[in-house]
């Protein structure tokens, strides 16, 4: 069978051939570009913990703590641990990171210099023509556009893009200097005052990004006026930790600048047929500290084992339902994310009206908003529960029991055990490396144990042939507890990392039904749903 066509080798197209990769998938990606990346300190991406996983070792820094301050008053601050800590990362380490990884893998190639300027499709896959002394006809089993806010192959499949331009606007600055604050981010907000509102974000070797809220649409940032910002900001950092008011900064070093800008726009359709959008030409945000890159992550790890599932099978009523979940589950996430800060952004650039979307309201809440949205939790950073999803059992076909994850949402990272003894943490797993579902058994007192005295006890038996069973790759594992779960639950959990079912008990067949509903099976699924 022909490989998947990625269009574009920004992060999102890296991640999605990567992911296909371990999901045995081969697949090629046309990267416009010579394949170089160029160092650019202020441009800078912040992932979620979850979203960091599934990508190769990165080269980053993860906070400590959040501060929010009003006018140089400390309003809160959020203490963060290895399930809450986002990693911040300059993207050109990112992009840097996934070549490497790719150019050890068999099933992906990456070929510069292919710019796409002819898509076609026919019933049995795509044919993409790439411009250049002669062309090159490359013909792939579905393709996917990665290719950025001005999309080829968005533009070539017709498809419209509404959303809003410069919803806001930044000066960004990349010092290497020593702040009173060590590994911990900072809002500082001065309504009406000076510097306004700045947030200040470490990156490794003692380099921080520094980001000013500018008006959406204004004239551009000259040099002097950035080193101004950087100075009078500085001082007034310095100033606050010696109680002096105005201080002297000590010794930095302007490692890079430039201007930020926001905008929001969803694509009406991610899906025409075999070819697919993600990240930056599906959707644009970016307002109030929302992280497009890793939503564009998140975009690739939710369609990557789909597209396995349906290259891998191919039933065509299956596949149909399974690729079409992509967009019904991500574009509705991202418009819902829209949405919110289309609600806040009014709300937190002109205050007041707060009480009708947060209780309590006042600065408090505007500095609350923007720290969920920096820090990935809440109504606008939170990642996406497909609670309506259509990769779900039919009602009333498999029994269920509540956990501390609600069906859909991202499963908890706990430490876990393989049935071959192999030792680590469920995202371990994830994105690929276990297969296109997980099934997690929890039986506390199994970490004292060697993994051959519990493999033959029990339902252990009964379950690993279960597994061994279902329609599809999946992998057994055990952990000792998972937040709100009995002894002897089971979580069925898809490659993406979001929870299918919890079954009371090893039950092959409702075990079974989840997996014919993960691959998207009409008779197994909830037909009229949608996320």
């Amino acid at each position: 069978m022909d490989p998947v066509i990625v269009v574009g080798a920004g992060p999102t197209g890296l991640a999605l051939s990567l992911h296909l990769a371990r999901h045995s998938v081969p697949s090629v990606v046309l990267d416009a570009t010579d394949g170089g990346t160029t160092r650019r300190a202020a441009r800078t991406c912040v992932l979620r913990p979850d979203t960091a996983a599934c990508l190769p070792r990165l080269t980053g820094l993860r906070w400590h703590s959040w501060r929010a301050e009003r006018r140089r008053q400390l309003v809160e601050r959020v203490d963060l641990d290895a399930e809450t800590a986002p990693l911040h990362v300059e993207q050109h380490l990112l992009e840097r990171a996934l070549r490497t990884a790719l150019e050890g893998e068999k099933l992906a190639r990456v070929v510069p210099h292919s710019h796409v300027d002819v898509l076609e499709q026919d019933a049995d896959g795509v044919t993409a023509h790439t411009r250049g002394d002669s062309g090159t006809w490359w013909r792939g089993s579905y393709a996917v556009g990665c290719d950025g806010a001005r999309s080829t192959v968005r533009k070539l499949l017709g498809v419209r893009f509404p959303g809003h331009t410069a919803v806001e606007r930044h000066a960004v600055a990349a010092l290497r200097v020593q702040l009173p604050w060590e590994d911990e981010a900072l809002l500082h907000r001065d309504p009406g005052g000076e510097p306004g509102e700045v947030t200040a974000r470490p990156l490794p070797g003692g380099v921080w990004r520094l980001d000013w809220l500018l008006p959406p649409r204004g004239d551009l940032v000259t040099p002097e006026e950035m080193l101004e910002r950087v100075q009078d900001t500085l001082s007034l950092w310095f100033g606050a930790a010696s109680g002096n008011g105005a201080g002297t900064p000590g010794p930095y070093e302007l490692v890079d600048t430039g201007v930020h800008t926001a905008h929001q726009r969803l694509a009406r359709h991610w899906r025409v047929d075999r070819t697919f959008l993600a990240g930056d030409a599906a959707h644009l945000q970016g307002a109030l500290g929302i992280q497009s890159v890793d939503e564009g992550l998140r975009d690739a790890a939710n369609l990557a084992w789909k597209l396995a599932l349906a290259w891998h099978h191919g039933h065509a009523a299956a596949a149909g339902a399974l690729l079409d979940s992509y967009e019904a589950e991500r574009r509705a996430a991202v418009g819902s994310r829209l949405r919110a800060v289309d609600q806040a952004l009014p709300l937190v650039r002109r205050g007041g009206g707060l009480r009708a979307l947060l209780p309590g309201g006042g600065a408090r809440a505007h500095l609350g908003l923007l720290t969920d949205g920096h820090l990935g939790r809440g109504l606008l950073g939170a990642p996406a529960a497909y609670a309506r999803t259509p990769l779900r059992p039919r009602r009333g076909t498999v029994s269920t029991v509540p956990v501390g994850t609600a069906p859909g949402a991202p499963v908890r990272d706990v430490p876990v055990t393989a049935t071959d003894g192999t030792r680590g943490r469920l995202r371990d797993w994830l994105c690929g490396a276990g297969g296109e579902l997980l099934v997690v058994l929890i039986a506390p007192g199994t970490g004292v144990w060697d993994s051959r005295h519990w493999l033959s006890a029990g339902m252990m038996p009964e379950l690993a042939a279960a597994v061994d069973g279902l329609p599809l790759r999946a992998t057994l594992l055990v952990a000792e507890s998972y937040p709100g779960a009995a002894a002897h639950t089971v979580l069925v959990v898809r490659a993406d990392g979001h929870l299918t079912a919890a079954l009371p008990a090893a039950r092959p067949a409702e075990l079974a039904l989840c997996a014919r509903a993960v691959r998207g099976e009409p008779d197994a699924i909830d037909v009229g749903r949608r996320s």
